[in-house]
């Protein structure tokens, strides 16, 4: 059993990528901000259906604090198993868009993987395995109105992880992106324009979290051991 800790672990598609490495019989530790009831709800599902799993409060825009609980946590035993599914938008014109709307995306989206994956690293690299998996948009690939900041925070991780697959490949660790295009959630279902944006897909539908999950257990799992450096839109064929 390999522990696996998921950024973001109380939203829809971090719940169902946490459900999807307890049912590979991993460890999970899933993450949450400030939703910790949601997290925690995640966590008590998956020890019902007999798997392992516990949650973590973490502000990962506090990166000294981050660094250091994280720290502690591997002190013990290493993560080998990192999904980065924490986000963040503020979407407006470019025009209006204030300081502190730009830098508040950028520090969860980019920043967050950063001091959440640091305190992470040595320890992995001493197993000479591990599987390094961000989640970004298909915003990232596209673009889109109101959202320059979000594309910019996602779309930086896509760089991020092939100079990781240079650094550390030989090692036996993987680095890769998996970018989501309209995935329904709560969240994407109260929009306006939900039934157009699905309807302009080519697969004429929204995907589910399930599918984005279903990706990311294979990134994690052994058999994706030559696969690293690379981005895989879960998009119904959007991009």
């Amino acid at each position: 059993m390999k522990r696996a800790f998921v950024t973001g672990g109380s939203s829809p598609i971090g719940a169902a990528i946490a459900r999807e490495l307890s049912r590979q019989g991993h460890h999970v530790i899933v993450h949450a901000s400030r939703n910790h009831t949601a997290a925690e709800e995640t966590a008590d599902g998956i020890r019902r259906d007999g798997g392992s799993a516990e949650t973590i409060v973490l502000d990962l825009t506090r990166v000294e604090e981050t660094q250091k609980r994280l720290g502690e946590v591997v002190e013990s035993e290493p993560i080998q198993i990192f999904v980065h599914n924490a986000g963040l938008h503020r979407d407006m014109p470019f025009a209006a868009m204030e300081p502190d709307d730009w830098r508040a995306v950028i520090d969860v989206n980019l920043n967050g993987f950063y001091a959440a994956l640091k305190p992470l690293m040595l320890p992995m690299m001493r197993t000479r395995w591990g599987r390094i998996i961000a989640i970004s948009s298909l915003t990232a690939i596209t673009g889109n109105r109101g959202q320059t900041n979000y594309a910019a925070a996602k779309g930086g991780l896509l760089p991020l992880v092939k100079s990781l697959t240079r650094e550390y490949g030989s090692r036996g660790i993987t680095a890769n992106v998996v970018a989501p295009g309209l995935i329904a959630t709560s969240e994407t279902e109260a929009l306006q324009n939900f039934d157009q944006l699905a309807s302009l897909c080519p697969a004429g539908r929204p995907g589910r979290p399930e599918e984005v999950a279903a990706i990311v257990g294979f990134l994690a799992s052994e058999a994706s051991g030559y696969i690293s450096g690379q981005m895989i839109a879960v998009d119904g064929g959007t991009s």
